[in-house]
């Protein structure tokens, strides 16, 4: 029986709700899966860090707050005030958006395999799995019209900058991965607010008609 480290199970779990959002069309599905993802990042560093210190179990609690329960919540509570559930007419379907994210996934083990060894006690797949979530988030803002979907996609792109992160976690001093983190929750709280005035003014979120808005 071949068993796999916790740190690569979590590693392929993010891998999976990747997958998950570029493959779907609900957004309320996509969002819980991107909440998802953020509680499977406040718990890596836990599993990653040993023995644990003061530093790492606020990262890890602020980073389970913060993107497993607040910004979800807040897009939550944004797609209530908008109605909306559905993604419409993406540029690009599932089944493409989950090729590319294959795509994406091969051509990060060959960046990740190209670059120096990490240290001891990380993961081999980390940096491959940043760059996918790099990637998937990229595919999600340029592929997908409706503004709330964006938003998902730059909550991952920022997951993708917290793993690469995790490389050098026991170096980087804890305000900065706070900083980081406060950085990405007042980003989502200033989203939400556009994207309320956005369907107030247009009463659509579909990105391609904030050309409508202009001074008359």
């Amino acid at each position: 029986m071949i068993l796999i480290p916790p740190s690569e199970a979590v590693l392929l779990l993010v891998l999976l709700a990747n997958f998950a959002v570029l493959g779907a069309s609900r957004l309320t599905f996509t969002i819980r899966a991107t909440a998802f993802q953020g509680l499977l990042l406040g718990l890596l560093p836990l599993i990653l860090h040993r023995p644990w210190t003061h530093a790492g179990l606020i990262l890890a609690g602020g980073t389970l707050l913060i993107k497993a329960v607040v910004l979800p919540g807040v897009l939550m509570w944004a797609m209530r005030e908008v109605a909306v559930r559905r993604e419409v007419e993406p540029s690009l379907g599932p089944l493409g958006s989950v090729l590319a994210g294959v795509l994406a996934l091969g051509l990060s083990l060959a960046i990740a395999g190209r670059l120096p060894a990490l240290d001891p006690g990380l993961p081999p797949f980390l940096v491959a799995t940043s760059f996918t979530t790099l990637m998937s988030g990229m595919l999600v803002l340029t592929t997908r019209r409706k503004a709330m979907a964006q938003v998902v996609g730059y909550l991952l792109l920022e997951n993708g900058v917290y793993l690469f992160g995790m490389i050098l976690a026991g170096r980087v001093p804890l305000l900065v991965e706070v900083g980081v983190l406060l950085d990405l929750l007042v980003g989502v709280f200033i989203m939400g607010l556009v994207l309320f005035h956005m369907n107030r003014e247009l009463e659509s979120l579909d990105s391609s008609r904030l050309s409508e808005l202009y001074d008359g």
